[in-house]
């Protein structure tokens, strides 16, 4: 496979004046919930089935990948194991989209794992045996969702738990997924809509779930904020701690005020793959919303398309140079990183590169991350520590095909009369020091990813 089909069509949405004034919608990086504790205080870490498995995985190959990710990867801080989309369908083939597919599904219209893939659901146990699986292996459970309600359960008008409503009471016939074909969205103005998003998450509660990774709904956002706030109030309704990650982008930097009180990640593009172009793409979109990255409010890049992909049929399509770009970029933009690829084919180089924890304590515990004017055909951004005083990051990228050379000069960062040591943190090797500027040779599509700390005065 060369090309995967894309699930999802970019599209704007135009929030108007009226709508960023809705209830709620204050400063970005203002606390949510209150004062609670942070759902997500560092950008989230962990593996996602969508770019090895798409819509097929099974509860077998699920627990494979997780004992894998336990050994490996947990302790390098990557603790989110998420089963993506279609699990209540028995007969989900692949990455394509089977319409009017038959679905799992309960007497009150809430979706099921399919038992045939997942065989601890059984008689309506859902995911609670597997997410116990992955609690025992020092993890935590996540899944994918769709806005809405099953069309499905539209047609057969199943009750809604705990009310006198139906399903066709509260369902939007006219508001549907461009690529998905199972659900209808909610109208959030009508009596029983917030108690059925509350039953299913109730239910997912019950399972033990920790994480939901929700689609079709931060785009448009300006339709779909209600159903956003819905699944929010729905989560703090559950009894339980769970981080909500919407989908898909872009989502528009008009709402930015509003979505980091309901989500504690949210995508920034359509469904990112190994292509030069899209990771080249990624620049502009994350310079754009970092002023609204902070704790627990985390622009959301897309998962890691690295090592195996593709349902077995292919290895990354990157370049050696292109992924440590894209692991660089990722990691001093503070996205969250979600590996993608098939753990059972998990390489050295590419652990290697998921791994590096100088790298990684670049992505988990920095500070005042922020993009520099930079050449055409270069990228820089810079960040500091937020631990260790004096300790900044510099991060040089070229995003041309011919090699370039950087030069930064250190006033720029307040040390320029300054001797600075200098470490490589992707060959955590020192470097010589330098004075006044850091002059770095790069080849195409490639990437530095620099430790600078000034020497006393």
């Amino acid at each position: 496979m060369t090309n995967l089909p894309r699930r999802r069509l970019l599209t704007s949405s135009v929030a108007t004046a009226a709508t960023l004034a809705l209830p709620g919608a204050a400063l970005a990086s203002a606390p949510k919930g209150g004062g609670r504790t942070a759902l997500a205080p560092t950008p989230p870490m962990g593996w996602n089935s969508w770019n090895s498995f798409a819509t097929t995985i099974s509860e077998a190959q699920a627990l494979e990948n997780a004992r894998i990710m336990a050994h490996k990867l947990l302790p390098s801080g990557y603790d989110i194991f998420t089963v993506d989309i279609q699990w209540y369908e028995p007969n989900a083939k692949g990455y394509e989209y089977r319409k009017d597919a038959e679905l799992t599904m309960d007497e009150y219209g809430r979706l099921l794992p399919a038992p045939n893939r997942f065989p601890s659901a059984a008689q309506g146990k859902g995911f609670k045996d597997l997410a116990e699986q992955i609690h025992r292996l020092g993890m935590k459970f996540g899944i994918h969702v769709m806005r809405g309600i099953p069309r499905q359960a539209v047609r057969m008008n199943t009750p809604i738990l705990g009310t006198s409503l139906h399903a066709q009471d509260i369902a939007d016939t006219g508001s549907t997924c461009a690529w998905n074909g199972d659900m209808y969205g909610i109208d959030m103005s009508k009596p029983g809509a917030q108690e059925y998003y509350n039953s299913i998450f109730k239910l997912y509660a019950s399972w033990g779930v920790d994480f939901v990774k929700m689609d079709d709904l931060a785009r448009p956002y300006d339709k779909n904020w209600p159903e956003i706030e819905g699944a929010h109030k729905a989560i703090q309704a559950s009894g339980r701690a769970i981080t909500l990650s919407i989908s898909p982008g872009e989502t528009d930097l008009k709402w930015a005020n509003h979505v980091p009180h309901y989500a504690q990640m949210w995508r920034i593009s359509d469904d990112f793959w190994d292509e030069w172009k899209l990771l080249k793409e990624q620049f502009e979109r994350l310079e754009n919303w970092n002023p609204f990255m902070a704790e627990n409010s985390w622009p959301d890049a897309d998962m890691l398309p690295l090592g195996r992909l593709a349902m077995g049929e292919r290895d990354t399509k990157f370049t050696p140079d292109e992924q440590q770009t894209l692991m660089t970029l990722w990691s001093i933009a503070r996205s969250p990183l979600i590996m993608g690829g098939d753990l059972r084919r998990l390489d050295a180089a590419t652990l290697a590169l998921l791994t590096n924890p100088e790298v990684l304590a670049v992505n988990q515990k920095s500070q005042q991350n922020r993009p520099h004017r930079a050449e055409p055909g270069t990228r820089i951004w810079s960040a500091q520590a937020t631990r260790g005083k004096g300790i900044h990051y510099l991060a040089l990228f070229n995003t041309e095909d011919a090699p370039v050379r950087i030069d930064f000069d250190l006033s720029r960062l307040n040390l320029g009369n300054r001797n600075v040591s200098v470490r490589d943190l992707w060959r955590r090797q020192d470097l010589a020091p330098v004075h006044g500027a850091i002059r770095q040779a790069l080849a195409p599509h490639g990437s530095a990813l620099l430790r600078l700390v000034a020497d006393a005065r």
